[in-house]
């Protein structure tokens, strides 16, 4: 039986020069190296050129090319603007001198005061109640085992309260299944990581016997409170529209005490008409396909 990497393997970039950063290679079945896995690796590739006074609160990734697992990726963080308040940096993932990631990450500094609000977490059935996604027979049994370390677990939709003014809804609890340290930046990017795992298939709920090939496109992210990524939290996942081969989902993410979070914006490929791929509704590999690849390079 392969042994999954940790994540703390994973996320540990290697520092190359100043503002250059490397990640290794870990066994993987998958043809394309997962998008959550990069942008998890450019997260932590940005926080080191941070000051550890600052906290990111927001990110924005988009993937242009398809990943190779079995090569590293480079990251070269630019360090676009330092302030007193917030400090912005952009990083390109790179592999063999083309650039398959992008991002742009904020971050703010820690102990400023303002307002606090935020929407009811939904119903769920408690995670406990649930089965756990590895112990599901299925077609994505050998997909799940990539994430053999992740807990994850879909509220099935004779559970699932829904709301008649959403257009396709499912939620899904998670979490990191062995004790992570109290370093918070870790769980942060750990939670990047998990945010790209299952959000795209919420697109699917609504159109189950569609045949679909998916592949995320760009990824946002925000960060609102502390949390940890080893204790439950509720993914609730809805996607407002899906036009032209292309579908956007939404994502909030609350801890079990019911405080949101993060919050989370990705659009996908969701081509109608091919063979599905391993990407289905319970897990979406991300890092796009050959063809959407070209078009948003311009190799048209």
């Amino acid at each position: 039986m392969r042994v999954v990497a940790d994540i703390e393997d994973i996320l540990a970039v290697e520092r190359i020069d100043d503002d250059i950063f490397r990640s290794s290679v870990f066994v993987s079945s998958l043809r394309r190296t997962f998008g959550g896995q990069v942008a998890g690796q450019a997260l932590v590739a940005a926080t080191r050129t941070v000051a550890p006074e600052f906290r990111v609160h927001s990110l924005h990734g988009y993937f242009l090319r398809p990943g190779k697992p079995d090569q590293p990726t480079v990251f070269i963080v630019d360090r676009i603007r330092d302030g007193r308040s917030f400090v912005t940096r952009r990083v390109n993932g790179v592999q063999n001198g083309e650039t398959i990631f992008s991002m742009s990450a904020s971050f703010h500094i820690a102990g400023d005061e303002g307002i606090e609000h935020q929407d009811t977490m939904p119903e769920a059935p408690e995670p406990e109640s649930l089965v756990d996604g590895r112990d599901i027979e299925g077609p994505n049994k050998a997909l799940l085992a990539e994430w053999d370390n992740f807990d994850v677990r879909v509220v099935p939709g004779d559970q699932l309260v829904t709301h008649g003014w959403f257009a396709s809804q499912q939620r899904v609890w998670f979490r990191y299944r062995k004790p992570l340290p109290d370093d918070q930046l870790l769980h942060v990017c750990t939670l990047a990581y998990m945010s790209d795992m299952t959000l795209l298939g919420s697109a699917k709920v609504a159109h189950p016997d569609a045949m679909l090939q998916s592949a995320s496109l760009d990824h946002a992210m925000w960060f609102l409170r502390p949390f940890r990524a080893d204790d439950w939290l509720l993914y609730d996942q809805t996607s407002p529209s899906a036009s032209g081969a292309r579908a956007l989902t939404q994502g909030r993410i609350y801890d079990r005490g019911g405080r949101m979070v993060a919050a989370v914006t990705q659009e996908g490929l969701a081509r109608t008409g091919v063979p599905e791929t391993k990407a289905s509704v319970i897990v979406d590999r991300s890092a796009g396909n050959d063809e959407t690849a070209k078009n948003k390079a311009g190799d048209k």
